[in-house]
């Protein structure tokens, strides 16, 4: 493979923070689970073009989950070729100018000889490729490294071409560096992680390759016609200094809590129907009064699900003596919309870093080389803990529900824990249990990572985001909001069936697509395999896409 051949024509991709496209993310069957789906998956995705503009939302997640094709335009190539030349003037002046010709962080005043600066680059290569733990998932590695490469592609890190061309190869030939969990502090950059990905470039430390097999990098980079990098002067520190990896999961993130949340407005309307609750409250004009985007987004939702019920229909009668329905029920959309805005500030905040050049030192666009902290990850650690929150308020929500149709006193008639023999069987009682452990753990992980800091660099880097740390404990959370709103859809089903009435078509459709997998009432089961399949179906987006053959105008 030739990877100093420039590819694509010159134009850039395109940007934005839109809310991704939908896309099928591997779903731990337990909360914490640290497996690593390791074989490339089949893609059939067009080739996403890296330009000096902005990657796109959906693109990034191409690339990450579904092994997209990477191609670099023709302007990135022209851009790199002119920020290098800067940087190679600059090499043959004396006096010492940063990443260039110094050592970095506390070594910064220590001037490198010439002769010295290639060892210098790898020796900087090696010793930060310091992680340790579980290995880190391949699509978060992917984003990571695609990430970089859109940076290098910007022309602001003084690179060569080559360089930016070999991660592209390596992403286009399923070459996916091993990166342990911890070693990273948000600042400067996702340094650790970042240092992994640029070893398996110059060919050193450990890789999977595209069936997932762990080898040399040596071996993978030569079995795939790649030629290792000779890093020249700044190359090691250009590859280093970036907020990818916190930033690749953030837009993981946006994309998996794009999709839950709208299988959570599904879980609460199916719930109010279950209930026999009323879909009064969420009258257009009763939101309007709060006029809150989210807000506005979920009542619709809502509204949608239960039109034509019959079951509601069954109890709007004047014998009906019921006036509010409980909180969980009532205030979904307020809570749930609040998730949504969230949501839509985090993407605001991702678009802004995906359009950003993060380097340090950085080649301005009229050729001076100036020293930054763009690469302080503040602004992605903070959302990263604000969507940890929500997560766990939707989460939380949603078992309320749930244990409503298990109390016989509050479930409007159905049979207690929806056992078929109450006494003999148990029902659903534990599957609560389930939720409640997870809820009471995704409050732990609402803990924010970004508000802790410990120097490093001997107090050079004095204060740190802890964003990756931030962005780990949130892949956790939607682990474990996947899984709870699963079983409040499992928990709906089985009341709805209990009613023997007509659902609404929409709850009639993701139940027919449920019971495909998980049987409907009946004596005790185990149930765990039925969590499993139930989690598995809302993950994909199957229970959604089942929804709307019904109802197409849900968000």
């Amino acid at each position: 493979m030739d990877v100093n051949a420039p590819t694509g024509p010159a134009h850039s991709s395109s940007t934005g923070p839109a809310h991704p496209a939908p896309a099928t993310h591997a779903v731990p069957a337990a909360l914490g689970d640290t497996t690593v789906a390791h074989a490339a998956p089949a893609t059939h995705s067009p080739a996403v073009l890296l330009g000096t503009g902005a990657p796109a939302f959906a693109e990034v997640v191409a690339v990450a989950l579904r092994g997209a094709r990477v191609e670099l335009a023709a302007d990135a190539i022209s851009a790199m070729a002119r920020s290098r030349a800067v940087i190679e003037a600059l090499a043959g002046d004396e006096r010492p100018h940063y990443g260039v010709s110094t050592g970095f962080g506390a070594l910064a005043t220590t001037h490198i000889p010439f002769e010295r600066r290639t060892s210098l680059q790898r020796s900087l290569i090696r010793s930060h490729a310091a992680s340790s733990g579980p290995e880190v998932e391949r699509e978060v590695v992917r984003a990571t490294m695609l990430l970089r490469l859109s940076t290098l592609a910007t022309g602001r890190t003084g690179v060569r071409p080559v360089v930016a061309q070999t991660y592209a190869a390596l992403l286009n030939a399923g070459v996916t560096p091993v990166i342990g969990e911890f070693g990273s502090l948000g600042c400067s950059g996702d340094l650790a992680p970042l240092a992994h990905c640029a070893l398996a470039a110059i060919g050193e430390g450990e890789v999977r390759d595209a069936c997932g097999t762990l080898l040399p990098a040596a071996e993978a980079l030569a079995a795939a016609g790649i030629r290792p990098l000779e890093l020249q002067e700044k190359e090691g520190l250009a590859l280093i200094n970036g907020t990818d990896g916190m930033l690749g999961m953030l837009v993981l993130a946006i994309d998996d809590l794009s999709r839950l949340v709208t299988g959570a407005d599904l879980a609460a309307a199916m719930s109010v129907e279950g209930l026999l609750g009323t879909g009064a409250v969420f009258a257009a004009d009763l939101q309007a009064l709060r006029p809150h985007p989210g807000q506005a987004v979920s009542a619709s939702n809502l509204r949608a699900v239960l039109a034509g019920s019959p079951i509601v229909a069954s109890h709007q009668s004047a014998e009906c003596t019921r006036v509010q329905d409980a909180y969980s029920l009532r205030c979904a959309p307020q809570v749930h919309g609040a998730v949504r805005d969230t949501i839509d500030h985090a993407a605001a905040v991702a678009g802004r870093e995906l359009a950003s050049a993060i380097d340090n030192p950085v080649v301005t666009p009229d050729g001076r080389v100036e020293s930054n902290g763009n690469f302080h990850g503040a602004p992605v650690g903070y959302v990263l803990d604000f969507l940890a929150i929500a997560a766990a308020d939707l989460a939380s929500m949603s078992e309320r529900r749930t244990d409503r149709f298990l109390d016989a006193s509050r479930s409007n008639g159905l049979s207690p824990f929806l056992a078929d023999d109450p006494g003999v069987d148990s029902g659903h009682m534990i599957a609560q249990y389930t939720q409640a452990a997870i809820v009471s753990e995704l409050k732990r992980l609402a803990v924010p990572a970004s508000v802790d800091s410990i120097p490093t660099s001997a107090m050079q880097e004095d204060h740190v985001s802890m964003g990756w740390g931030a962005a780990r404990k949130l892949r956790r959370s939607i682990d474990g909001l996947t899984q709870v709103v699963a079983i409040e859809l499992l928990t709906a089903a089985r009341g709805i069936d209990l009613r023997r009435m007509s659902p609404s078509a929409t709850s009639a459709a993701v139940i027919a697509r449920l019971r495909e997998r998980v049987p409907g009432p009946g004596p005790d089961r185990h149930i765990a395999p039925e969590i499993r399949h139930a989690v598995d179906l809302l993950a994909s987006g199957a229970l959604v896409d089942a929804a709307r053959t019904v109802t197409p105008e849900l968000v």
